[in-house]
C-alpha cells in the first residue's frame, strides 16, 4: 500500500503539511455507471491516474464491458477483490445499496485505505459504522456536469483521514471540474447550490428561450442563443473574477434595454425565487440523509 501523512487532517489548517511518495496509488471504483465512468475518464485525461492503475466493479457483465470499452480499465465483478488490490476506493453506489456495500468491504479495508463516497445522503459518521471507526473517509458531493468535464463538487475528510488525502480527492475531483473543501456541516447546502442547481438554471435557459420565441425568435435559435448566453455569462464570471454585481453593470447602461429587463425581473421575484430553490433544496437534503441514516448511528 503507499505510504502517506499520517498526521489527521483538519479543517482550519492551511496548506498539507506534507506531500505524497513519488508511488502512484492504484485507484478502485466500486461501481460503474454515469458518475465513475466521468470520473475515471477525467482522471486518465489529466493524468491523474494511468488507466492500469485503476480498477472498477460491477454485479452487471453489460456495464462492466460498457466501462472497460469506453476507459480501458480493468472491471471485475468482486468488490473484494478490488479493495485488495488498491490503494483509494471510491464508492460510486446508490445510496440504497451502500449499507450492502459496506458490510461486504469492511473485511477487507484496512486504515491503510483512503475510502471516498459519492452516494448522496451518506454521511462519514454511517461510512464509518459500516466500514469501522478508524478508517481514512471522505465524502463528495459531486455534480451532473462533471460528465463533460464542467462539474462543480463539494467535498470534506472524515476525522481520520491524512492531510495528504487532501490531495488525492481533488486530484480525483479536479479531473471533471472545480473542487471545493467544506465541513461535512455544509454538505447539504453543497447539495442545494450545485447538486441541484443544474435543474435550476435548464428552467433559467427554457425561460430564456420562451422569451425569445414571444418577440419572434424560432424556437432552436432563441433555444442556442440563450444557452450560449448563460454558458459566455458563467464564463466571465470565473475568468474575470469580478463579482457579479460589477459585471451586471458592465452590461446595464442607463436607460436602456438591460435595466429594463433587470427591473423586470426585480418585478417579478427571480432573485427571490432562486434564493428560495437553493435553501428548499438544501433543507430537502438535509429530511432525506437524516431518513436514510442507521439507528445505530442516530443513538450515538
Amino acid at each position: 500500500m503507499l505510504s502517506l501523512d499520517r498526521r489527521p487532517c483538519s479543517f482550519t489548517r492551511g496548506k498539507m503539511s506534507a506531500t505524497m511518495n513519488t508511488a502512484a496509488p492504484r485507484w478502485g471504483f466500486i461501481g460503474s455507471g454515469k458518475m465513475a465512468t466521468a470520473l475515471i475518464r477525467g482522471m486518465v485525461r489529466a493524468g491523474a491516474a494511468q488507466p492500469d492503475a485503476i480498477l472498477a466493479s460491477d454485479p452487471v457483465a453489460s456495464a462492466r464491458a460498457a466501462l472497460a470499452a469506453e476507459t480501458g480499465v480493468a472491471v471485475h465483478d468482486s468488490n473484494v477483490r478490488v479493495a485488495q488490490h488498491c490503494d483509494v476506493l471510491v464508492l460510486a453506489v446508490k445510496p440504497q445499496s451502500m449499507a450492502h456495500v459496506l458490510e461486504h468491504l469492511r473485511p477487507v479495508v484496512t486504515p491503510e485505505h483512503l475510502v471516498i463516497s459519492i452516494a448522496a445522503g451518506v454521511s462519514i459518521a454511517t461510512l464509518a459504522d459500516g466500514l469501522g471507526p478508524d478508517r481514512r473517509l471522505a465524502r463528495v458531493m459531486p455534480n451532473t456536469p462533471a460528465l463533460l468535464g464542467e462539474g462543480a463538487a463539494g467535498y470534506c475528510l472524515g476525522p481520520h483521514a491524512f492531510e495528504s488525502d487532501d490531495s488525492l480527492v481533488r486530484s480525483c475531483l479536479e479531473a471533471v471540474g472545480r473542487a471545493y473543501r467544506v465541513p461535512e456541516a455544509l454538505l447539504d447546502a453543497v447539495t442545494g447550490l450545485s447538486g441541484s442547481g443544474p435543474a435550476f438554471v435548464y428552467v433559467i435557459i427554457e425561460a430564456l428561450s420562451d422569451g425569445g420565441v414571444r418577440v419572434g425568435l424560432p424556437r432552436d435559435v432563441a433555444t442556442a442563443l440563450a444557452a450560449q448566453t448563460v454558458l459566455g455569462a458563467a464564463k466571465m464570471v470565473i475568468d474575470t473574477g469580478l463579482h457579479t454585481g460589477v459585471l451586471k453593470d458592465q452590461v446595464a447602461s442607463p436607460g436602456g434595454t438591460t435595466i429594463a429587463g433587470l427591473h423586470a425581473l426585480e418585478r417579478g421575484g427571480l432573485r427571490a425565487a432562486l434564493i428560495d430553490a437553493v435553501e428548499a433544496a438544501t433543507r430537502r437534503s438535509a429530511e432525506l440523509a437524516a431518513a436514510a441514516r442507521p439507528a445505530r448511528t442516530e443513538e450515538r
